[in-house]
C-alpha cells in the first residue's frame, strides 16, 4: 500500500469513527434541541519562542541543536484559526487551520551531515522549517446544566503539512524532507466563569503512541504531540469575546520509514518544545 493510500484511508477511516460516534452520543440531542446551533469564528495573533528543537535526518547524520546551531533563538510571528459548531450544549465539532513557519539563517561552527550530505563548518545555511496543520475535533461536553463550570471531552485528527529544507546560502548545498501524515488524538477542554463577563479555559490535544498502531503503516515510528493552553478571557458584547492565550506545542517523533525513497536511509529524529503567546477574538455568529 502506497503512502497516500495508507494516508486517505486512516483519514476516511478516522472521520467514520468521530461521525459515528457523534451520531451514536448525540442523535436524540441534535433533534430535540436543533434551535440551539451557534457558530463561532476564533482568531489568534501573536508570537512563539522555540525551547528546545532537535532534529536528525538518517542514522549517519548529525543530531542539529536548532536553538544553538539552526538560528532558532529569535521570536517568530503565528497565527491560528478556527470554526466552531455547536450543535447544542453538550455536542460541539471544531475545524481548525494553524500556519506554522519558521526561516532562520546561521554560520555552522561545525560540520552536519544530512541525509549523507556534508555541509562544512563554516558554511552559510539557510534553515526552513514549515509545519502547518489542520484539525477536525468533536467535544462532548458533559457539564451542560452547570452555568459556572464547562468540561468537555472528544476526538481530534490533525493532518500536518510537513516540509523541513536545509540550503547553504550559495546554492551549493540542498536537502529536503517532506511529509504528509495523519494522527488522531484526544481532546480536552474546561472553562470556569469568575463572573458574568470574565472567565479561564484550559485546553490539550495530545497522545503519544507507536505511529504504526495510529496510520496502519508499516513504519517503525514513535510518535508524541501535546497541544496544552491556558487562557483568558473577557466577553465584551453577547457576541464577541476577548482573550490572552498561553500555549505549549511540542511532541514529534523518532524511528526509521518502511519505504525511504532517498537520499538517507530513512531515519528521522524530530523532538520539538514550543512556546506561544497569542491574542485574540471570538466571535458568535
Amino acid at each position: 500500500m502506497t503512502t497516500f493510500q495508507q494516508l486517505v484511508s486512516t483519514l476516511c477511516l478516522s472521520l467514520f469513527f468521530v461521525s459515528t460516534t457523534f451520531a451514536q452520543l448525540n442523535q436524540v440531542d441534535i433533534e430535540t434541541k436543533s434551535s440551539g446551533f451557534k457558530l463561532r469564528a476564533v482568531a489568534e495573533i501573536g508570537y512563539v519562542a522555540v525551547l528546545k528543537h532537535r532534529i536528525q535526518f538518517s542514522n549517519s547524520g548529525t543530531e542539529i541543536d536548532y536553538v544553538k546551531e539552526g538560528g532558532q533563538d529569535n521570536l517568530y510571528p503565528v497565527q491560528r484559526f478556527s470554526l466552531e459548531a455547536q450543535f447544542n450544549p453538550k455536542n460541539t465539532i471544531i475545524l481548525l487551520y494553524q500556519p506554522l513557519r519558521i526561516e532562520s539563517q546561521a554560520l555552522l561552527e561545525r560540520d552536519l551531515v544530512i541525509d549523507e550530505l556534508v555541509f562544512p563548518q563554516g558554511t552559510g545555511v539557510n534553515f526552513l522549517y514549515n509545519f502547518p496543520f489542520y484539525r477536525i475535533s468533536y467535544l462532548r461536553e458533559f457539564l451542560s446544566n452547570n452555568d459556572k463550570y464547562d468540561f468537555a471531552f472528544g476526538l481530534t485528527v490533525q493532518i500536518r503539512n510537513a516540509t523541513i529544507a536545509f540550503q547553504s546560502q550559495d546554492g551549493t548545498l540542498f536537502r529536503r524532507n517532506a511529509d504528509v501524515g495523519i494522527v488522531p488524538t484526544f481532546k480536552l477542554r474546561t472553562r470556569a466563569n469568575l463572573n458574568e463577563r470574565l472567565y479561564l479555559e484550559l485546553e490539550a490535544d495530545g497522545i503519544y503512541a507507536p505511529v504504526s498502531y495510529l496510520n496502519g503503516s508499516d513504519s517503525e515510528v514513535v510518535g508524541a504531540i501535546l497541544d496544552a493552553s491556558t487562557r483568558i478571557g473577557y466577553q465584551v458584547t453577547p457576541s464577541v469575546n476577548t482573550f490572552l492565550n498561553l500555549r505549549y506545542l511540542g511532541g514529534g517523533a523518532v524511528g526509521t520509514s518502511s519505504n525511504p525513497t532517498g537520499p538517507g536511509d530513512g531515519y528521522v529524529k524530530n523532538w520539538l518544545h514550543f512556546l506561544t503567546v497569542t491574542t485574540g477574538f471570538i466571535y458568535e455568529f
